[in-house]
């Protein structure tokens, strides 16, 4: 094992690292269990919606996974039901017939709005002990370490 660094600071940081994740996870679950019991879909099927609504004229399959850094064949499978459930379509891109573009259909844009509106409320219960300062002070933290890793 290599020498670990003399810094006064690192049990605290690998504590909070630990802890982040806690609430990640943690926040994650919640919404996964909310989306299921809710609204009777997925946390993959209501992401593959969010990264479509921002592309409202569609994205290939490969453009979709590297959004929601997946694979292509999970993306596949989500957008195969989605498309069974009348929520994507697929169509051949005009600049290369063996390229498909997926997108939303009225249907789909329709739910993932109400979707997504339901889905803004209850985060916005989970973050409610955090006020305007503490969201502040949260967000530079986390850009400034956005900026460290990158």
């Amino acid at each position: 094992m290599r020498d670990m660094p003399n810094d006064p600071l690192s049990k605290r940081r690998l504590k909070t690292w630990i802890r982040l994740l806690g609430v990640t996870r943690g926040a994650e679950a919640h919404l996964r269990d909310f989306l299921r019991r809710n609204h009777d879909t997925t946390l993959p099927r209501f992401d593959v919606m969010a990264a479509l609504y921002r592309r409202r004229d569609g994205a290939t399959m490969s453009e979709l996974s590297r959004m929601l850094l997946v694979s292509n064949g999970n993306a596949t499978a989500v957008v195969d039901r989605l498309e069974k459930d009348g929520l994507v379509k697929r169509r051949p891109s005009e600049n290369d017939r063996r390229t498909v573009i997926v997108a939303l259909t009225e249907a789909g844009l329709h739910s993932f709005e109400a979707l997504a509106e339901e889905h803004e409320r209850e985060v916005n219960t989970l973050f409610a002990g955090l006020g305007e300062a503490d969201l502040d002070t949260l967000t530079d933290i986390l850009k400034r370490m956005g900026k460290d890793s990158a």
